[in-house]
């Protein structure tokens, strides 16, 4: 797993992910579980770019390390549940 998949957040119920399978350490679904979205989106509330560019990261990682998925299943996985808000203009 490379550094991308690590959490600035430590302790024993974290919900990092697993590598080369990419499920969480906690739970053991696919991750990010939703325990973890919830966390991350909190974390990260003032700064959602920030937020993307770590599960790119993330993401990146995980092609690697799993088998070719059908369409935007990876992509889905990893940034398709983030919130999107309309800009203002």
């Amino acid at each position: 797993m490379t550094g991308a998949a690590e959490s600035s957040v430590s302790g024993a119920d974290e919900h990092a992910p697993l590598a080369p399978g990419w499920t969480c350490d906690t739970c053991g679904a696919d991750w990010p579980c939703a325990a973890k979205r919830s966390r991350l989106l909190e974390e990260y509330r003032a700064d959602r770019a920030m937020l993307s560019v770590y599960l790119g990261s993330c993401l990146a990682a995980a092609a690697q390390d799993l088998p070719p998925s059908p369409g935007t299943c990876l992509q889905d996985r990893f940034i398709g549940w983030l919130p999107r808000h309309p800009r203002a203009s």
